[in-house]
């Protein structure tokens, strides 16, 4: 399993876990095919209502399960804290 943030001293070289992602203004490596909803999870975001943009696009939540990652794809996550 991969995890991430990684940094990587080449841009050359392989990805051991398969593509890298732009996830919230940062480096992150994950499997191909990883799917919105799995990246939520592996964030440890899966607590509350988030709300996910891919490339610009709003991510449907009855889609994260669906809706799989390409490399390079750029992420950002906001993640709804109550208050008062």
């Amino acid at each position: 399993m991969c995890s991430g943030p990684q940094e990587s001293t080449s841009e050359r070289r392989r990805l051991e876990c398969g593509m890298r992602l732009l996830v919230n203004g940062e480096a992150y490596e994950a499997e191909e095919g990883i799917s919105v909803r799995t990246l939520i999870e592996r964030l440890g975001l899966d607590s509350g209502p988030v709300a996910v943009e891919r490339n610009r696009e709003v991510v449907p939540r009855g889609e994260h399960a669906t809706t799989a990652l390409a490399p390079e794809d750029t992420i950002e996550i906001v993640h709804f804290v109550g208050g008062g």
